[in-house]
């Protein structure tokens, strides 16, 4: 359960919790640097993270990531990779995601 300033927030497995609430963030690292992130790029919503690095979240819950469009993409960009890594949001981010939720 998720407790915050006495009240239940929300009961659940924490698998489930992670499903329902996760996140995903791809970090895309160019073979080359830039300055800005191209305008056919601009629908994936993504953000610069460095000289060379971009940024890509997306819902873990979701039918389709958007991930095979975003490589289609940086390809017809003309940009290519150099390295692709990916992480979850930890239940540590999930729990302060909904604590700051309550607050608001």
């Amino acid at each position: 359960g998720v407790i915050a300033k006495g009240e239940l927030l929300l009961v659940d497995e924490k698998s489930e919790l992670m499903r329902k609430m996760g996140q995903k963030t791809l970090r895309i690292e160019l073979a080359e640097p830039f300055d800005e992130i191209p305008a056919v790029l601009a629908p994936h919503a993504l953000e610069k993270a460095g000289p060379s690095t971009l940024v890509y979240t997306y819902d873990t819950k979701s039918e389709r990531t958007g991930i095979t469009r975003l490589l289609n993409d940086l390809a017809a960009a003309g940009l290519q990779l150099a390295d692709l890594e990916t992480t979850q949001s930890s239940l540590e981010e999930i729990f302060v995601s909904l604590v700051h939720e309550d607050a608001a």
